[in-house]
């Protein structure tokens, strides 16, 4: 079996044994072919990046990538590993950049970029901002503008397995985001698990919607067809979002092996897609069908495996999986050929940390999907994460990892890399774990992912997932496109608050929703809800991925940042904003 302790060693590889062979694909607008690239032609492209990187950095400088969806992405990503420097993915600003604003610039002020790498639409923005005297980008480089010749000047920079190949900030779901430093090894250990898990080979062509920016999108659509010697086809996400039907297309138009996403992607398609959108679709060839990122959900899986069944479509292809940037990527997947594994739990054990089986029925149980066992080399640990004991299976306790796809560390964070990625269990075990942060508990050697160790809302001693909470809503209510739970103190109490986007809210009946919202969170949780705030399309803050930032939620709306449609607040309800309409529940 191969091995390599690079990137530049696959690289090289690949454009030495299948020249010919084609790489990466994009379609403009998720449709026409825009540029195809072969596995020389990266290399050759990846030299010249690398080359003119070694004319003005050195050995470990980080790089700074912001370049919109495209093959110009993926050159850069390899270019930095052939120019023996750190990439740092990130996604493109919308306006221009200055210091302390957003993602971007704390990104810039953590990891200290000497070079960012970006296009001739996108430049004009990053420099704008520099001219005001607050920014510190660094040297800005159109990546088109960088010469083949280039290729000539580059050497080779004898990087190890142990080099850190990029720096992956996390989506900063429940903290500002971490640089989780991921090396060469992690990199191509986690890509030897991605393809056994998958069952993986030369012929197993990818298509992809994912950011490139982002750990799935990047390790899975980009590492894993280049590790396996086989071809993708990308798309932006927002062609996806835009007209989700052009995912499908694109798997049957190129009979993929492998694509997936997020439970949200899934159930878009469910909703959005018409019956005369699907004629011509064969999906036959659809065998990996992943979604990770977020809860997978029971609802999704049966409603997309049944409408779209008659296209060709194999529910056994559904492949719940859970990864996390910390472990490079993947660190448990269902097994192939089998159908997902489904848990009814007790709703009012499972708020105590408690595991108990029951049968399915309403308002009785709560449902969680199998994310499958532990893969190759990886170990799953439940621990309480108070006491550090490990949990029975009888227990919801903290997912703790380890295995070989575990990061080096936190870039510029000792102190957090210590505690999250180097934790040690209470009995004294020298091992050392990834915390998680994610509550789960494992059944027939599963894991089933319950909710955030952070996101608990915690109201008169129970403890409520916000996640649950937010499904629930938004399975029951039609209307509701988007769903934010958290709680706020008022009057010396934590009450619940529950964000809500609407379908075409000006057209619908608000205080009709409302009524139907507290109804739902009284039946199932046996919890008032203190205010509901409904909000127009694109209001409620999300990572890069997608996941509900419920702690920038709550910050927004203490701090009247929300464009608010109308309240919907108890009869006690604080008037937070001068524009709130209350509502008598």
């Amino acid at each position: 079996m191969d091995h390599y302790s690079t990137t530049i060693e696959l690289v090289r590889q690949r454009a030495a044994a299948m020249p010919n062979q084609l790489a990466y694909t994009f379609l403009a607008e998720g449709e026409q072919e825009e540029r195809s690239i072969t596995y020389l032609e990266l290399e050759e492209r990846a030299r010249a990046i690398g080359g003119w990187l070694q004319s003005c950095t050195r050995v470990n400088d980080r790089i700074l990538l912001l370049l919109p969806p495209g093959l110009e992405y993926v050159e850069a990503f390899f270019g930095c590993a052939f120019g023996g420097v750190i990439a740092v993915p990130a996604y493109p600003p919308r306006r221009r950049v200055n210091r302390g604003e957003g993602r971007i610039s704390a990104i810039m002020q953590d990891a200290a970029p000497s070079v960012v790498l970006t296009n001739q639409a996108i430049a004009p923005k990053l420099l704008h901002g520099a001219d005001d005297g607050k920014s510190e980008i660094g040297h800005v480089q159109e990546v088109e503008r960088i010469s083949q010749d280039w290729a000539q000047a580059w050497k080779d920079p004898a990087i190890r397995e142990e080099t850190i190949a990029f720096i992956q900030y996390t989506s900063g779901s429940t903290a500002l985001p971490k640089g989780v430093m991921v090396s060469h090894g992690n990199l191509l250990h986690n890509q030897q698990m991605i393809r056994d898990a998958c069952h993986h080979n030369a012929s197993s062509t990818f298509v992809g919607w994912l950011p490139l920016y982002h750990d799935m999108g990047l390790v899975g659509n980009i590492m894993q067809p280049l590790y396996i010697g086989s071809s993708c086809i990308l798309m932006s996400p927002v062609a996806f979002v835009q007209k989700p039907v052009r995912w499908l297309r694109a798997i049957s138009r190129y009979r993929a092996h492998t694509s997936g996403g997020p439970n949200f992607a899934y159930d878009l398609c469910v909703r959005k897609i018409t019956d005369q959108e699907c004629e011509g679709l064969d999906l036959s060839s659809w065998s990996v069908a992943f979604n990770g990122a977020e809860p997978v959900r029971q609802e999704t899986l049966d409603r997309f495996a049944e409408k779209f069944r008659p296209y060709g479509f194999d529910r056994h292809a559904l492949t719940p999986c859970y990864g996390l940037a910390e472990a490079s990527l993947i660190v448990s997947c269902k097994e192939r050929f089998t159908l997902p594994k489904v848990k009814y739990i007790d709703a009012q054990a499972a708020d105590r940390h408690q595991v108990r089986e029951v049968m399915h029925g309403p308002g009785a149980s709560r449902v969680h999907v199998g994310c499958g066992p532990a893969v190759r080399d990886t170990n799953i640990m439940i621990v309480n994460p108070v006491t550090r004991s490990l949990c029975t299976e009888a227990d919801i306790g903290e997912v703790w990892v380890s295995g070989s796809g575990v990061a080096q560390g936190y870039w510029n964070k000792p102190e957090e890399t210590e505690n999250l990625l180097r934790a040690r269990l209470g009995n004294g075990d020298a091992s050392r774990f990834l915390r998680t942060g994610d509550l789960g508990f494992i059944r027939d050697g599963e894991l089933f992912i319950t909710g955030r160790l952070k996101d608990l809302i915690i109201i008169r001693g129970r403890k409520y997932c916000a996640e649950d909470i937010e499904w629930t809503i938004q399975s029951r209510a039609e209307a509701v496109h988007a769903v934010g739970a958290f709680s706020i103190q008022d009057q010396g109490e934590e009450k619940l608050v529950i964000a809500v986007e609407a379908e075409q809210l000006r057209s619908i009946n608000t205080v009709e929703l409302a009524r139907l919202i507290r109804r739902v969170t009284s039946e199932q949780f046996e919890i008032e809800a203190h205010l509901i705030v409904m909000l127009e399309r694109g209001q409620i803050p999300r990572t890069s991925s997608g996941k509900i930032q419920r702690k920038m939620c709550h910050e927004k709306f203490l701090n009247g940042e929300l464009t608010l449609a109308r309240h919907a607040g108890s009869q006690r309800a604080p008037a937070i904003h001068a524009n709130a309409v209350g509502e008598q529940p």
